[in-house]
């Protein structure tokens, strides 16, 4: 498990500086970087808990893998949205919105992608 979240950490990590430095030099500045950070780290974060949850859940009975696939799914998004939406309602750095909501998208999508790759590979066999 220690091993899949590191990769996933990583993953988003490596991502993040590919993408955001180059934003920097093109225009967007020190905003850029932070808010690809943040939007890196806010998608990041219920990740990994959907990871250990997983790694837990593959050691118990199917019902339980079913929570995840569906409790994830709902904990990513609603941390994800919930904190988006607070940040730019009450920090000052996201007065337009647009850029960071854009970076959002493209980690969640990018880490969603990740997350679920690894967690196929991880998947126990089921005997038949």
């Amino acid at each position: 498990m220690s091993k899949r979240v590191l990769i996933l950490v990583g993953g988003v990590a490596a991502l993040w500086f590919l993408l955001a430095l180059p934003a920097r030099h093109l225009g967007g500045g020190d905003d850029a970087v932070l808010q690809s950070g943040l939007a890196a780290l806010l998608c990041l974060v219920p990740a990994t808990a959907v990871m250990v949850w997983a790694h837990w859940a593959f050691r118990q009975n199917v019902e339980q893998q079913t929570y995840v696939v569906l409790g994830g799914g709902a904990l990513r998004m609603g941390f994800v949205l919930g904190i988006a939406l607070v940040l730019t309602q009450v920090v000052g750095l996201f007065k337009d919105p647009t850029a960071f909501f854009v970076w959002l998208g493209v980690f969640y999508l990018s880490t969603l992608a990740l997350e679920i790759g690894l967690l196929v590979t991880a998947r126990p066999k089921q005997s038949t």
